[in-house]
């Protein structure tokens, strides 16, 4: 069984589309003065709108741009450059000239991003600015491809580089008129390489059918329509965006407002009031993280209040789900809602309808206090291979334990090892000049291995772990590690956390300390208010081991953890342990401490 659901009005079908780049002049020709985006305007200080008609006049002017550096369809061009209406219109302007575009992340290490641009074989680069360009010095000669760099912000004047212009030089006052060609919506449309949690990263070839169909399937989980407005903060570089926050508005007919940042988003949820979120869990869980600091600090009677929102309201969403009977407790909801729920959602903009969860597991209790507070949080699961959506719940059916079931056009089997299998229409086209891999996950009747491990219930899909990410113990037991470090992280203390104990008898945790909540736990017990000075302290062990017990009661007795260390450091982008994705390089994160990790072992 899959999600159906009746087509929104305004909802621009895959076939009038044709190609992504057909699909914003279609929601031109359809929508011309309503407005398709909102963004800050640095320079003037203050929020701008753009309508279909403004873009599309800005995109013209883009493609005559790029159309003057005489590349051929096929080419790559590449951006790295913050979520703003100059993203879509440098990407449209290159797919009208059969230009294929590959997304980099603004905060991806300089080594990082290099090796992909001579992968990838870039043509064009489109920076926020000059400093970036700076970063790949020493490998500036290595690119020997790339013909021309172009920086949105700022002068150049300090540049002895020919290729690297300003976009104001670059870009012409006025478009001139193209010679218009048919494409093949089965064309390849971009090249987005993959984190890279272990080894070089690899390019991901996606059409332009790919990602529409995946984008129309989307659509039809939540009904949008042109009243709806997003608030963009994930990277346009990560395909859930590029999909969920970007084609599927546009297909709908949605307004995007790009956040200003990450730091300013709680400003911003005030400001745009939104009626949809996209983002993955982190964002759910520093919000819901918050809430949680806040209670602490105030009286007993706001927690309990708090707690009776969350579980009257949780308990109304199961009944409304058809999955347990109505109670009188809630009665008390309309009282609950005006002392606790409203007040906690206006933080959120007080406007939200719907979020979207995806890129990785949201923790259980994170999702039961947004659903209980009354925001339906659905969960989903894709990945860049896939264009990027599988699966999904939806309002009517959702069940926050699983990821729900196959979109539109999207088939599921689990084939060994229980590794769940996709096959439709957005599966890739197979990886960027790499057979071998391509051959490794994609057989030859189109099934994609996603290399996750699956339950399949009554049509939905559970996660239950990670081919790659399993932890065989010595004993022969089998640990996948994402589930338990999750329920580690409900402690507000542990802002990080990774399993370790592969070939080994028992299991051990390194962890990252929250500074504020380390220093209550340091007053409460006298201990020395740095914690490097307490590394190797039994006592600190113990105390952080009876925090970490307490949060894995649930899961069985070979799966206990033994021993903890402590990190020196929070795993970041910038130190290369966390991908751009924000997923752990494990690999990397073992080597940076595995002088703690043999001390976890000693002896064993």
């Amino acid at each position: 069984m899959q999600n159906t659901r009746q087509e929104p009005a305004d909802l621009i079908p895959v076939e009038i589309a044709g190609t992504l780049d057909g699909l914003l002049s279609e929601r031109v020709r359809r929508s011309p003065q309503a407005t398709a985006y909102r963004d800050y305007d640095r320079v003037g200080g203050k929020w701008r709108n753009l309508t279909w008609a403004q873009m599309d006049e800005g995109i013209q002017r883009w493609q005559t741009a790029l159309a003057r550096e005489n590349l051929a369809q096929g080419d790559r061009v590449a951006i790295m450059l913050r979520n703003c209406p100059e993203w879509v219109m440098f990407e449209q302007a290159a797919l009208r000239l059969g230009l294929v575009v590959v997304p980099l992340y603004t905060a991806d290490r300089p080594e990082n991003a290099a090796y992909i641009l001579r992968n990838a074989g870039v043509r064009i680069l489109l920076l926020e600015e000059l400093a970036q360009w700076q970063t790949f010095c020493d490998v500036h000669d290595q690119l020997t491809e790339l013909m021309r760099v172009v920086t949105v912000q700022a002068s150049i004047e300090k540049c002895d580089d020919g290729r690297v212009s300003a976009l104001h030089d670059w870009l012409p006052e006025k478009a001139e008129e193209q010679q218009p060609f048919t494409r093949d919506p089965h064309q390849m449309a971009t090249i987005i390489y993959t984190s890279g949690t272990s080894g070089r990263p690899k390019g991901v070839m996606l059409s332009h059918y790919n990602i529409l169909t995946n984008a129309h399937g989307s659509s039809l989980v939540v009904p949008l329509s042109r009243d709806d407005l997003f608030l963009s903060f994930l990277p346009l570089s990560h395909t859930f965006e590029r999909t969920a926050g970007y084609y599927v508005p546009m297909m709908c007919g949605a307004t995007v407002a790009y956040a200003r940042s990450i730091q300013q988003l709680q400003e911003d949820l005030l400001i745009v009031r939104p009626t949809i979120l996209v983002s993955v869990p982190r964002i759910y869980e520093r919000v819901y993280s918050g809430i949680r600091a806040k209670l602490a600090e105030g009286p007993a009677l706001n927690r309990k209040l708090f707690k009776l929102a969350v579980d009257i309201g949780y308990s109304r969403f199961e009944h409304q789900q058809g999955r347990s009977p109505g109670k009188i407790s809630h009665l008390l909801w309309p009282i609950l809602e005006n002392l606790v729920a409203k007040k906690v959602m206006s933080r959120l903009g007080g406007r939200l309808r719907g979020a979207m969860s995806g890129g990785a597991a949201l923790p259980a209790e994170a999702a039961r206090v947004f659903i209980g507070l009354g925001l339906p949080v659905l969960q989903g699961y894709g990945m860049t291979e896939s264009s990027p959506v599988v699966c999904s719940n939806t309002f009517e059916d959702n069940v926050p334990s699983s990821v729900g079931r196959p979109i539109a056009g999207v088939e599921v089997k689990l084939g060994e090892n229980d590794a769940l299998l996709i096959r439709g229409p957005n599966v890739m086209l197979g990886y960027w000049n790499d057979s071998e891999a391509t051959r490794a996950v994609l057989s030859p009747d189109g099934w994609l291995n996603s290399g996750d491990i699956a339950r399949i219930d009554e049509g939905r899909i559970t996660i239950t772990g990670r081919l790659k990410e399993i932890i065989v113990m010595s004993t022969g037991e089998k640990v996948p590690p994402a589930d338990m470090e999750a329920a580690i992280l409900r402690d507000a203390l542990f802002e990080q956390a990774m399993l370790i104990g592969e070939g080994r008898s028992y299991l051990s945790v390194l962890v990252v300390l929250n500074p504020s909540q380390w220093e209550t736990l340091a007053a409460q017990h006298n201990l020395d208010r740095n914690w490097h000075h307490l590394r190797e302290d039994p006592r600190l062990e113990e105390i952080l081991l009876a925090r970490i017990v307490a949060q894995i009661r649930e899961f069985p007795g070979y799966a206990k953890i033994y021993r903890v260390a402590l990190a020196t450091e929070p795993w970041t982008i910038e130190n290369g342990l966390l991908t751009p994705t924000l997923k752990l390089r494990r690999g990397q994160v073992l080597e940076r401490y595995k002088t703690e990790a043999a001390r976890l072992y000693e002896g064993h």
